[in-house]
Protein backbone atom coordinates (compact mmCIF):
# COMPACT_ATOMS: atom_id res chain seq x y z
CA UNK A 1 0.00 0.00 0.00
CA UNK A 2 1.38 2.88 -1.03
CA UNK A 3 2.10 6.36 0.37
CA UNK A 4 -0.97 8.27 -2.21
CA UNK A 5 -3.25 5.16 -1.89
CA UNK A 6 -3.00 6.12 2.05
CA UNK A 7 -3.83 9.73 1.59
CA UNK A 8 -6.46 9.26 -0.97
CA UNK A 9 -8.08 6.99 1.40
CA UNK A 10 -7.85 9.41 4.53
CA UNK A 11 -8.81 12.61 2.19
CA UNK A 12 -12.21 10.72 1.05
CA UNK A 13 -12.78 9.27 4.69
CA UNK A 14 -12.69 13.76 5.41
CA UNK A 15 -14.45 14.03 3.06
CA UNK A 16 -17.27 11.67 3.68
CA UNK A 17 -17.32 13.05 7.45
CA UNK A 18 -17.95 16.90 5.82
CA UNK A 19 -20.74 15.81 3.79
CA UNK A 20 -22.58 13.66 6.00
CA UNK A 21 -22.11 16.45 8.79
CA UNK A 22 -22.68 19.09 6.73
CA UNK A 23 -26.37 19.50 6.81
CA UNK A 24 -26.67 18.67 10.61
CA UNK A 25 -24.30 21.73 11.45
CA UNK A 26 -25.43 24.61 9.14
CA UNK A 27 -29.15 23.76 10.41
CA UNK A 28 -27.88 24.12 13.62
CA UNK A 29 -26.47 27.37 13.02
CA UNK A 30 -29.06 29.07 11.42
CA UNK A 31 -31.37 28.16 14.02
CA UNK A 32 -28.67 29.03 16.54
CA UNK A 33 -28.18 32.42 14.86
CA UNK A 34 -32.71 32.70 14.37
CA UNK A 35 -32.80 32.12 18.26
CA UNK A 36 -30.35 34.49 19.20
CA UNK A 37 -31.74 37.34 16.58
CA UNK A 38 -34.98 36.60 18.36
CA UNK A 39 -33.12 37.12 21.78
CA UNK A 40 -31.46 39.95 21.01
CA UNK A 41 -35.13 41.76 19.91
CA UNK A 42 -36.44 40.94 23.16
CA UNK A 43 -34.12 40.89 25.88
CA UNK A 44 -34.46 37.61 26.63
CA UNK A 45 -31.27 36.68 28.75
CA UNK A 46 -32.25 33.48 29.10
CA UNK A 47 -29.13 30.98 28.19
CA UNK A 48 -31.03 27.16 28.02
CA UNK A 49 -33.60 29.33 25.61
CA UNK A 50 -31.19 28.85 22.79
CA UNK A 51 -30.51 24.81 23.39
CA UNK A 52 -33.83 23.12 22.63
CA UNK A 53 -34.32 24.78 19.68
CA UNK A 54 -31.14 23.77 18.41
CA UNK A 55 -31.71 20.00 19.65
CA UNK A 56 -35.24 20.40 18.12
CA UNK A 57 -33.91 21.20 14.85
CA UNK A 58 -31.35 18.91 14.90
CA UNK A 59 -33.67 15.82 15.54
CA UNK A 60 -35.85 16.69 12.36
CA UNK A 61 -32.80 17.32 10.11
CA UNK A 62 -31.98 13.48 11.31
CA UNK A 63 -35.01 12.26 10.59
CA UNK A 64 -34.98 13.70 6.58
CA UNK A 65 -31.43 13.40 6.35
CA UNK A 66 -30.42 10.16 8.19
CA UNK A 67 -31.50 7.89 5.30
CA UNK A 68 -29.12 10.19 2.67
CA UNK A 69 -26.59 10.04 5.54
CA UNK A 70 -26.55 6.18 6.40
CA UNK A 71 -26.66 6.00 2.37
CA UNK A 72 -23.24 7.57 2.38
CA UNK A 73 -21.46 5.84 5.01
CA UNK A 74 -22.51 2.41 4.17
CA UNK A 75 -21.31 3.13 0.69
CA UNK A 76 -18.06 4.34 1.78
CA UNK A 77 -17.64 1.33 4.29
CA UNK A 78 -18.39 -1.31 1.33
CA UNK A 79 -16.41 0.57 -1.13
CA UNK A 80 -13.10 0.20 2.14
CA UNK A 81 -13.98 -3.78 2.42
CA UNK A 82 -14.42 -5.20 -1.09
CA UNK A 83 -11.04 -3.03 -1.88
CA UNK A 84 -9.47 -4.44 1.14
CA UNK A 85 -7.49 -7.60 -0.17
CA UNK A 86 -5.98 -4.27 -2.67
CA UNK A 87 -5.25 -2.20 0.41
CA UNK A 88 -3.60 -5.03 2.68
CA UNK A 89 -1.85 -7.17 0.09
Amino acid sequence: MSQEMVIAIAERAIWIVLIVSGPLLLIALISGLIVSIFQATTSIQEQTLSFVPKIIAVLVAIIFFGPWMISQMTAYVTDILNNLTRYIG
